[in-house]
């Protein structure tokens, strides 16, 4: 975990240090993880997008960045068996997504003096995930939470509007990540945020 943090950030050092522009933004994002042997958890966060553009040109640009998100993740949930009555169970746990992603960025909001009133961006890179998924168990009638921690690739495509003066612009982001751990996680994403 210390080594990819630690590469990530020489990473966004490295192409601040040849960048034409810094962008960022702050927003709200829900993850759905699905892994096997388990069911699907949903997870929320707090999304801060750092970006910094190298390659610029007439509204487009090519960029990398680190939109991170840390949030809450957890389940509830309730079930009833005639033989041995109703059990529920209540988990909540830390989630954080941190991928590195380059995106090809078009039009609103690739960069600061583009002057269109709608873009998008698509793009891929490699990403950290720790989240939650749940767990039955069928004999017991119980469910149970357990905390995975998954690195893989990721691919994310959104659209941006422009709104105000400048480079303001509002995000609307799609992401998804495949976990190459053991439980192979498949974890999807949306999630909106505001860009200065």
């Amino acid at each position: 975990m210390k080594k990819l943090l630690f590469g990530l950030l020489t990473m966004l050092c490295f192409a601040a240090g040849n960048a034409q522009s810094f962008m960022h933004g702050i927003g709200l994002n829900v993850f759905v993880a699905n892994a096997s042997g388990g069911q699907t958890a949903v997870n929320g966060g707090i999304t801060y997008s750092p970006r910094v553009n190298f390659v610029e040109g007439d509204d487009m640009s090519v960029s990398v960045g680190i939109p991170f998100t840390a949030g809450v993740s957890g389940s509830y949930s309730s079930s009833y068996n005639s033989q041995y009555g109703s059990s529920s169970s209540n988990t909540l746990s830390f989630m954080l997504n941190v991928p590195l992603v380059v995106n090809l960025n078009m039009g609103a909001g690739s960069t600061k003096d583009a002057e269109a009133h709608f873009g998008y961006f698509v793009g891929a890179g490699y990403g950290y995930h720790h989240g939650s998924y749940n767990i039955s168990d069928i004999i017991n009638v119980t469910e149970t939470s357990s905390n995975f921690n998954a690195m893989g690739p990721v691919g994310n495509a959104g659209l941006r509007f422009a709104v105000g003066r400048g480079s303001h612009n509002i995000e609307v982001r799609f992401q998804y990540m495949k976990g190459l751990n053991d439980v192979k996680p498949n974890i999807f994403s949306a999630g909106a945020a505001f860009n200065f």
